[in-house]
C-alpha cells in the first residue's frame, strides 16, 4: 500500500478528502438597515435639495471699495476716482463704499440648502424674491436699470461734492432711456436735454410730470429740448404712465456742466446706494487737508442733488461687511436706523446722517476724535 506523503509547503499537493461547505451571507442587522436607509434618503434629499430652486433672495456681506485709493484687482494701479481739470490732493485714510451680494433674482437662483444656510448665518437675510426685484424684469434689464442708477448716482454725487467746494455746476433734465412701449420714440432721443414742457420749463423730474398733467394720455404736448447743442422742439404723442396719469414714457435723470472732469470707475457695482461715499471721496480728493486724518470710515446711502442722503436696503449685510473690511467707523442714512438698532456688529460706532454736510461733519468729528456730539442712531 503507497503512503500519500504531504510536503509542507505545497498546498496543492493533495485536494482535502471534505470540502468546505459554502458560506451563506450574514443577514443585514436591524441598525444597518435604518442606517442604509437613511444614507439613501439623505442622498435623495441632497440631490433634491441641490437641483430645486425655490422663490427667494439671499442677501449677504458684499466687498467694500476704498473711494480715496485705487481699483481692486487693477494692475495698473487705477484711481477708483480720477478728477482733471482741478487741483487733487493725496487722501490720507479710507472711505469706503460697502456692498451687498444678492442671490435668488433672474440669472441667479437659490436652492433649498442655500437657503437653510443662510437662514443659519445671522449676517443673511431671506427675503421673497418679489420683495428684492422685479418679477415682470429680466436679468438684463435689472443690470440695466442698476447701471443707470450708479451712473446717475455717481454724477449726483460729483454735483454735491463740487458745489460744496465752490464750484458753479449746471444741472438739465436729460433722457436716459425710451422705453419699448413709448409713443414718443419717434420724436425724443436718449440724451436729449429737456428744456421745457408745454409752458413749464423743466426744472426737476417732477417739474416735467406735473407740466404733462395738462393733457389727457395719448394727446400731444410741445417738448422743446437740446439736442447735440441745438433746440429742437416737436408735438409729442403721450401715453398712460402709473395710476393713469399721463407720461412720454421715457426714464429722465440730471445731467450737469461740470468744470472738471471726475470719473469714477465702481467695476460691476450698479444702484444708487453708494451716492454718499463717492461724494465724500471727491470732496477729500479735492481739498488740501485731510477728511479722515488716516481713519477708515465706511458707509452707504443715496445721495440727491440737493445734498440729502437717503436709505437703503441691506443695511445689516453693508455694516458687517464694512467691519470685516476693517473699518471701525460707519456712516448709516438716519431714516435706516430703525434696521440699524440690534444689528450693529461688534466694534463698529454708527452714525446717522441726512446730508452731505452732515455726513462731513460726522467724517471731520471722527478724525478730530471728537464724536460725542454726532448723531447716532
Amino acid at each position: 500500500m503507497k503512503t500519500i506523503r504531504r510536503l509542507a509547503g505545497d498546498e496543492s499537493a493533495a485536494p482535502p478528502l471534505f470540502p468546505a461547505p459554502a458560506r451563506q451571507p450574514a443577514p443585514l442587522s436591524r441598525g444597518n438597515v435604518i442606517f442604509l436607509v437613511g444614507f439613501f434618503l439623505g442622498l435623495a434629499v441632497l440631490v433634491v435639495g441641490n437641483l430645486v430652486h425655490v422663490p427667494f433672495a439671499i442677501m449677504s456681506p458684499g466687498p467694500t471699495m476704498n473711494t480715496l485709493g485705487e481699483v481692486p484687482g487693477e494692475a495698473d494701479g487705477t484711481s477708483l476716482i480720477s478728477i482733471d481739470g482741478l487741483p487733487t490732493y493725496e487722501a490720507e485714510g479710507e472711505l469706503s463704499f460697502t456692498t451687498v451680494s444678492v442671490l435668488g433674482g433672474p440669472g441667479y437662483p437659490v436652492d433649498a440648502f442655500d437657503v437653510l444656510w443662510a437662514w443659519i448665518d445671522p449676517s443673511q437675510d431671506v427675503l421673497p424674491v418679489d420683495e428684492v426685484f422685479d418679477p415682470e424684469a429680466s436679468e438684463e434689464r435689472i443690470a440695466e436699470e442698476n447701471a443707470i442708477q450708479m451712473e446717475g448716482s455717481q454724477e449726483e454725487a460729483t454735483a454735491v461734492a463740487l458745489r460744496a467746494l465752490g464750484q458753479k455746476v449746471t444741472t438739465h433734465i436729460a433722457i436716459v432711456e425710451i422705453l419699448d412701449d413709448s409713443r414718443a420714440r419717434d420724436a425724443l432721443r436718449p440724451g436729449d436735454r429737456i428744456v421745457r414742457v408745454g409752458d413749464t420749463k423743466a426744472t426737476t423730474a417732477d417739474s416735467v410730470r406735473g407740466a404733462l398733467q395738462a393733457v389727457r394720455p395719448g394727446e400731444e404736448i410741445e417738448v422743446e429740448v437740446t439736442r447735440s447743442g441745438k433746440q429742437v422742439v416737436a408735438d409729442v404723442p403721450t401715453t398712460a404712465g402709473a395710476e393713469g396719469r399721463t407720461a412720454l414714457g421715457v426714464l429722465l435723470q440730471l445731467d450737469y456742466d461740470f468744470p472738471a472732469t471726475v470719473t469714477i470707475n465702481a467695476g460691476d457695482v450698479g444702484g444708487p446706494s453708494a451716492g454718499l461715499m463717492f461724494a465724500l471721496g471727491v470732496y477729500d480728493k479735492l481739498t488740501p487737508d485731510s477728511l479722515t486724518n488716516g481713519r477708515d470710515v465706511a458707509g452707504t446711502g443715496t445721495i440727491a442733488d440737493d445734498g440729502a442722503v437717503g436709505p437703503i436696503g441691506g443695511i445689516k449685510q453693508k455694516m458687517a461687511g464694512a467691519r470685516s473690511g476693517g473699518s471701525e467707523y460707519f456712516l448709516a442714512p438716519r431714516d435706516n436706523c430703525p434696521e440699524v438698532v440690534g444689528n450693529v456688529p461688534a466694534g463698529l460706532e454708527v452714525f446717522a446722517v441726512d446730508s452731505f454736510a452732515e455726513a462731513t461733519r460726522a467724517v471731520e468729528g471722527i478724525a478730530s476724535g471728537r464724536t460725542s456730539s454726532l448723531g447716532r442712531c
